[in-house]
């Protein structure tokens, strides 16, 4: 806040601007206009992201199918960074918890796959007014923000663990959550900050159960 009162003069009026530094381009000037001006809207309560829908099935190949879905629904804050242009990214992750006795413990550490997280990309396209949801190199667009979101952390029949993990294991001998996060680490730098100081931009549903059937 300090170096925001020093812009004023003592009758409160602007001082005149400085000179911007060379390399601060357009790109980089935008974004920390938009963060300014964030900065002065309401912080907003927290919105937990809901999950849905959390299944996953023993595989007879040893492996473990999780089907997913959520509710999410984005704070004014990102909101308004979305429709300006910053994309947002959103991590959905696994976690194992048993087996753990003994005989799994040498068998889970050699063949869980490190692919235990899929990214979804979530961002607006003014010239189209459209939405966009991307994993990796696939993409759907949407017409609304609400079907949107509901595209980001679905998923049906994931294939985790590698082949052969959770051979002749039943449903009672597994237990495993599933997360959906917004990934902070990849908003651009000054939104970063506000992520941490502002409770409206840190989504994140907790570790949540699977129904192992």
């Amino acid at each position: 806040m300090g170096f925001i009162m020093r812009l004023f003069t003592k009758n409160n009026v602007l001082a005149k601007p400085k000179q911007p530094a060379l390399f601060w381009g357009a790109g980089c000037l935008r974004v920390f206009v938009l963060m300014i001006g964030l900065m002065t809207l309401p912080i907003a309560h927290a919105e937990n992201i809901q999950s849905t829908r959390r299944e996953a099935q023993i595989l007879p190949n040893g492996q473990l199918a999780i089907s997913t879905r959520f509710a999410t629904e984005l704070p004014e804050q990102l909101t308004d960074a979305l429709q300006q242009g910053v994309s947002l990214d959103f991590e959905l992750s696994y976690q194992l918890e048993r087996p753990t006795f003994a005989s799994y413990r040498s068998k889970i550490t050699q063949l869980v796959s490190n692919e235990n997280r899929v990214n979804y990309r979530l961002s607006y396209h003014p010239l189209t007014s459209r939405y966009r949801v991307s994993v990796g190199t696939f993409s759907t667009e949407y017409s609304s923000l609400t079907t949107a979101l509901k595209a980001v952390g679905a998923i049906a029949n994931w294939r985790t663990l590698k082949q052969g993990t959770l051979l002749n294991a039943t449903p009672s001998d597994v237990e495993a959550s599933v997360r959906l996060s917004l990934s902070v680490s990849k908003l651009p730098k000054p939104f970063q900050i506000n992520a941490i100081t502002s409770r409206g931009w840190n989504l994140d549903s907790g570790w949540q159960d699977l129904i192992i059937r």
